[in-house]
């Protein structure tokens, strides 16, 4: 079953508020100590770029 538009742009919302979490801590990250942040955040951006 297809998304309707509200919930696409409840999710894509929801994308972009995540990746601004992750923008604050990967600057606080730039060693890579955490590698799955910089992993998620890379993912993130390319599925809202796709969208």
């Amino acid at each position: 079953m297809a998304m309707s538009k509200k919930d696409l742009t409840r999710a894509r919302g929801n994308i972009r508020a995540r990746i601004e979490e992750l923008e604050v801590k990967v600057r606080l990250d730039p060693l890579r100590r955490h590698p799955e942040m910089h992993e998620e955040l890379a993912k993130l951006k390319k599925e809202i770029a796709s969208n």
